[in-house]
């Protein structure tokens, strides 16, 4: 079992890939794809599907467990496959995914395809390429469609159909409302079942393939909720938030329908699960809640039918118990100690519970797969994301916490340099997330961190105000903070690390993508004398841009967010724009920039270019004209590593007159 995935597949995919000589990982193998992304079960246990990596191409891989064997399904026409379900004991239905311009992955398609476990019966049942031949007269015949699809529900227990919604493409700046279909699962037929109540909803879908909540945001980024008893009712409002104002968000039902998991409010806590009655509608005690942190995901009994646990990430991720004894706890407490340091989550099982595919990761590991068997209560070796990743070779990420000046519990988390954890005083990258709303950094490994703390930099990450996981007040605190207290929250962190001894205050670089883009500029010259250098990556450079240029402000919805979350005061926003502030820059500058990007579009680096070349400042300059918001391709990865930390080197390393390493 432990190279069943490499054996099944003939050899086409090596389950141990490449070997990594002692020292330090290669640039290159950190800017690779992982080998194996995502891994699943049948519902009978019979089969595994897993979306590999084959030449730089996500592929979708078929096993069956019993004879080792399998088949690849290849992407049409240069695609790549995206996601995957198993929606019978034989069938898996899939999209794919395109490079579109502006993009830094797979866009998806909005196409559903078929194909049976042994590789055969293959169909694209829907999308705009989809055709079956069939005349006119057919009325449920399948004929392309210029809208995109998602699946909603599998329809456990109905080998025939799924419910897939579909929203059409030409609907405006502001979307549809998605119709909710009954799909076949071999032919794609559908017959319609339903409408959402709001454009651009999400749902949740009973045990019985009913939809009974839409949630999602109306024209002012409020928050809306709303409910049926079924599907024959109409649908009425539940919730209405405001932009201040949050309210339950249906997860999860229980097993047999009678109760509704939802996020709430409690005492004492910034984030619960409570059970709402069905029979009801009323909200009962919180079943799990906690005073820094929100859930990341929900622990599923092994049969998939109820809620048993809670995922979360108070600093490193854990799996708490709803129901202690229930069989995935078991299970999630088995592996962890027979994997010690390592996050463990199960992330696929059979209809009956007996197997499970077990994922265990870490700040070091990007993971490996396991498959668990009750009857025999061990696990199995499946595959490893990344063989080509030596865990003893990377850093490992600390969780910290400090005060921000107006008393505030700030948390991020520190990577050190391998072998020099004990180091003082060392040369240190402040590395910003992107969002920044809801956003957050998390322990888990992470590429970009690990090609800084590898080459010799303490690395800091910073979760302040307005990032996610920590609550709504916490996320709403950071609101019209853009270059106020969000980012006050990222100096007071770097002023913490050269006060705990870390960094060496003479060498410290800040570098961010996206709003981590902005926040290195804005770091750079509200605190000249603090950063020796400022990154900034497909970055925010004049926040009056956000409402001209850029998907950002594309719809009313957008608008209306960017209007209570970033503010209108123009003169407020120059003053808070780095490009109206380059007199007081002192720090190196580096701008990495994608020339199809569409969210931050090259237009916001160009003006910051010829607002330097003006004051006679010099900068380095990283531009990939067929890359997005953030580089996607291994090779413009490894050119982005390397010319990252050629710049690193020269500005806070050994080319800038310092030492690397730091003093143990």
């Amino acid at each position: 079992m432990q190279k069943l995935l490499g054996r099944a597949l003939g050899g086409a995919l090596c389950l141990f890939a490449s070997v990594v000589p002692a020292g330090t990982v290669s640039l290159a193998d950190l800017a690779r794809q992982e080998q194996f992304i995502e891994v699943r079960i049948s519902g009978d246990g019979k089969y595994l599907a897993a979306t590999t990596v084959v030449k730089d191409k996500p592929m979708l891989a078929l096993i069956n467990i019993a004879t080792q064997k399998g088949a690849m399904v290849t992407p049409r026409e240069g695609n790549q496959v995206v996601d995957f379900w198993w929606v019978n004991d034989h069938r898996v239905l899939y999209t794919e995914g395109t490079k579109v311009a502006g993009w830094d992955r797979p866009f998806a398609t909005g196409e559903i395809f078929g194909v049976n476990a042994d590789g055969s019966g293959g169909e694209l049942l829907f999308g705009y390429r989809a055709s079956d031949g069939r005349g006119a007269t057919h009325i449920q015949r399948r004929e392309p469609e210029r809208a995109s699809a998602e699946l909603l529900d599998i329809m456990r227990g109905d080998d025939k159909r799924v419910l897939i919604g579909v929203t059409p493409w030409d609907s405006g700046a502001d979307g549809a409302f998605t119709q909710i279909f009954q799909m076949d699962v071999n032919d794609g037929s559908k017959h319609q079942v339903g409408t959402a109540p709001l454009r651009g909803a999400e749902f949740l879908v009973d045990h019985h393939g009913v939809v009974r909540f839409a949630m999602g945001m109306d024209v002012h980024a409020y928050p809306q909720v709303f409910y049926r008893e079924n599907a024959d009712k109409p649908w009425s409002l539940l919730f209405q938030g405001t932009a201040d104002q949050s309210i339950p968000w249906p997860v999860a039902f229980n097993r047999d329908d009678s109760t509704v998991y939802m996020t709430c409010s409690a005492a004492g806590a910034v984030a619960a699960l409570c059970p709402w009655s069905v029979a009801s509608s009323k909200m009962n005690a919180p079943v799990w809640q906690s005073a820094t942190v929100g859930p990341t995901g929900l622990v599923r009994s092994l049969d998939r039918l109820d809620i048993v646990g809670v995922y979360s990430d108070p600093g490193t991720p854990t799996a708490q118990a709803i129901v202690p004894d229930a069989d995935t706890i078991k299970v999630i407490g088995m592996m962890s100690r027979a994997l010690p340091g390592e996050s463990v989550s199960v992330v696929s099982s059979t209809d009956d519970g007996s197997k499970a595919v077990v994922l265990a990761r870490s700040d070091m590991d990007p993971g490996t797969y396991y498959l668990w068997d009750s009857a025999t209560g061990k696990a199995s070796l499946l595959a490893q994301r990344a063989s080509w990743i030596k865990p003893e070779q990377m850093a490992s990420m600390q969780p910290v916490e400090f005060k921000a000046r107006d008393g505030l519990a700030v948390h991020g988390y520190l990577s050190l340099p391998p072998g020099k954890e004990q180091a003082k005083h060392l040369p240190m990258v402040v590395y910003v997330h992107g969002g920044p709303f809801g956003v957050r950094d998390r322990w888990e490994f992470d590429p970009y961190v690990q090609m800084l703390a590898t080459r010799g930099y303490a690395v800091l990450q910073v979760n302040f105000r307005g990032s996610g996981g920590y609550g709504d007040a916490f996320l709403r605190a950071g609101y019209r903070e853009w270059g106020g207290k969000m980012q006050d929250d990222v100096t007071d962190a770097t002023h913490w690390a050269i006060e705990q001894g870390i960094a060496n205050p003479g060498r410290i670089c800040i570098f961010g993508g996206s709003y981590g883009g902005y926040a290195a500029l804005e770091g750079a010259v509200k605190e000249p004398d603090l950063y020796r250098c400022a990154i900034g990556y497909v970055g925010v450079y004049d926040l009056n841009l956000l409402y001209s240029r850029g998907d950002a402000s594309d719809s009313t919805k957008n608008k209306s967010f960017l209007r209570f979350s970033l503010g209108e005061d123009s003169a407020q926003l120059a003053a808070r724009s780095p490009i109206n502030q380059l007199d007081k820059l002192k720090a190196g500058l580096m701008l990495i920039v994608g020339g199809e990007d569409t969210r931050v579009p090259p237009a916001h680096a160009d003006e910051l270019r010829n607002a330097l070349g003006k004051r006679g400042i010099g900068y380095e300059w990283l531009f990939k004209p067929d890359e997005g918001h953030g580089f996607y391709t291994e090779a413009n990865r490894t050119e982005l590593f390397e010319k990252v930390n050629q710049f690193l080197d020269r500005q806070i390393g050994n080319g800038g007159g310092g030492s690397a390493t730091g003093a143990p």
